[in-house]
């Protein structure tokens, strides 16, 4: 009975719209399947735009951070978080209590950890018990292998052999309080998004649940919404380069009876 008032109040919520800005070099990027990186232009710049345009969200990762071995570039998430008004979630190279406050202080609501969590999972318990659960976004970079999806990690570069719905139950079951779950097999893909893997995990976990990977369409990003059950979906080249809209996408979301803000 719990789950099934649960999946109910997530249906009524409103589903949100999140730009991602995937940093190199100060720099935006995308790419197709984690590799083949294009400019897609300046963060500062693209992140103020999103913010006017009506995104309810902003994701920035700072994808080298992890196998270069440097924290996250903390002066452009200060620059960034002066420039929007909605909330920002920073990602990349995170490995500790101190510089998620850090973070924190520079202006983002949210931290996304990854390969730091994979290798230390009490870290979300750590940093859910200090700055509650809320601020702590669990990235899970999933592969199919066979029948299952496979986790993972340094920017998609290492196999850890896990089981990505049992890590999502695991990172939730810790304190995290939203998995951001991106299929390698679709990134940049424009294919549609991995809906039976978005299902599966929805019915695994209780906390919010935002895809990742394979937007091409307003069509994909409604099918993430019911048919994946996804309570946000999450997109970089189809916003970057105006392939899609914003407002157009809320629209055709509402036109299929989908909350979402306005």
């Amino acid at each position: 009975m719990v789950s099934q008032k649960s999946h109910k109040k997530s249906i009524l919520l409103a589903k949100r719209i999140i730009p991602c800005l995937d940093i190199k070099n100060g720099r935006t990027v995308k790419g197709i399947n984690f590799v083949g990186l294009v400019d897609a232009g300046d963060p500062v710049e693209l992140a103020g735009r999103y913010s006017e345009e009506g995104a309810d969200e902003l994701v920035f990762l700072d994808i080298t951070a992890t196998n270069e071995k440097r924290r996250t570039l903390v002066q452009m998430v200060r620059d960034i978080a002066r420039h929007i008004r909605i909330p920002f979630t920073v990602g990349g190279g995170i490995r500790s209590v101190e510089e998620i406050a850090e973070l924190l202080l520079a202006g983002a609501d949210k931290v996304s950890l990854n390969s730091s969590i994979v290798r230390d999972p009490e870290l979300i318990t750590r940093a859910a018990d200090r700055f509650g659960s809320q601020c702590i976004v669990a990235a899970v970079d999933a592969k199919r292998t066979g029948d299952s999806w496979n986790v993972y990690i340094n920017a998609g570069q290492k196999d850890t052999g896990m089981d990505a719905i049992e890590w999502c139950r695991e990172a939730a079951g810790r304190g995290a309080g939203e998995i951001l779950l991106t299929s390698m097999d679709r990134d940049g893909t424009k294919s549609g998004f991995d809906n039976d893997l978005l299902s599966l995990i929805s019915d695994t976990v209780r906390v919010p649940l935002i895809a990742s990977g394979g937007a091409g369409t307003n069509e994909h990003c409604i099918d993430a919404v019911t048919r994946g059950r996804a309570d946000a979906v999450l997109a970089a080249s189809i916003f970057h380069f105006r392939e899609i809209e914003i407002t157009d996408l809320k629209q055709a979301m509402r036109d299929a009876g989908i909350p979402v803000r306005l």
